[in-house]
């Protein structure tokens, strides 16, 4: 190698050890301590994309809690403590243990044990509560958001934008921001709408959120599916 060569092999290793070094001192310096953040992001998953999605990758393996005969719509995904920029993960390993009754009391907003397992261990143990009052904050931030009513229990399949779906939820939240709700979406359906909430379960504004929205102009809403009334989980 030539000794060109070698001070421009040497230069790119600096600049690379330069940006990785200022990335770790631009990253929240509270990176995973339970307790230590800004604000949530509670993310509702529209169900009926979920398990049309499941059944495309693996037939026949989609959950039955959350995918057979209960109409399920917007169903709670998590309620994620985040940071301005960024987030924090699986603060607390191994996770403190999750009480089957808990499980079991979630299950009308969460229709899923392996969810709700999953979410504490992520996303729980990042708020610096116990589990039983953890999964009361989600309650509480669900309770504070309301569904538009043509998303309750829609009988049919439909076509919307990004914008209608964050338009109706404005129109049914009084005091819901632009800047505190995105949605998302796979690469052809509805995903989820994520709202933010400050520690007090007041809608607040992140624009990092909006920067993570779907850009797609039209999406797929599959319907609900049969059977029961979908309103008594969905409100």
């Amino acid at each position: 190698m030539s000794e060109m060569k070698r001070m421009a092999a040497l230069a790119a290793f600096l600049f690379a050890f330069v940006a990785a070094a200022g990335a770790a001192l631009a990253q929240d310096q509270r990176q995973n301590q339970p307790g230590q953040f800004d604000f949530f992001v509670l993310a509702l998953s529209w169900s009926p994309s979920f398990c049309e999605a499941t059944e495309e990758r693996t037939p026949g393996r989609a959950p039955r809690e959350q995918c057979g005969e209960r109409p399920f719509s917007f169903v709670v995904h998590g309620l994620w403590p985040q940071y301005e920029k960024g987030f924090p993960e699986y603060c607390q390993r191994p996770a403190p243990r999750l009480d089957r009754a808990i499980v079991s009391s979630m299950l009308d907003l969460m229709p899923s044990t392996r969810l709700i397992f999953h979410e504490w261990d992520r996303h729980g143990t990042c708020a610096g509560v116990a589990p039983r009052a953890y999964f009361e904050q989600v309650r509480k931030a669900r309770a504070v958001v309301k569904i538009p009513p043509q998303y309750l229990e829609p009988a049919a399949a439909r076509e919307v934008t990004p914008a209608e779906i964050e338009d109706a939820f404005l129109a049914a939240n009084p005091g819901l921001g632009s800047g505190a709700v995105s949605v998302t979406c796979d690469s052809k359906r509805v995903s989820e709408v994520r709202i933010c909430l400050n520690k007090d379960m007041q809608f607040r504004d992140c624009a990092e959120l909006e920067r993570r929205s779907c850009q797609r102009p039209k999406l797929a809403m599959p319907a609900v599916r049969s059977g029961g009334s979908a309103a008594a989980t969905a409100r």
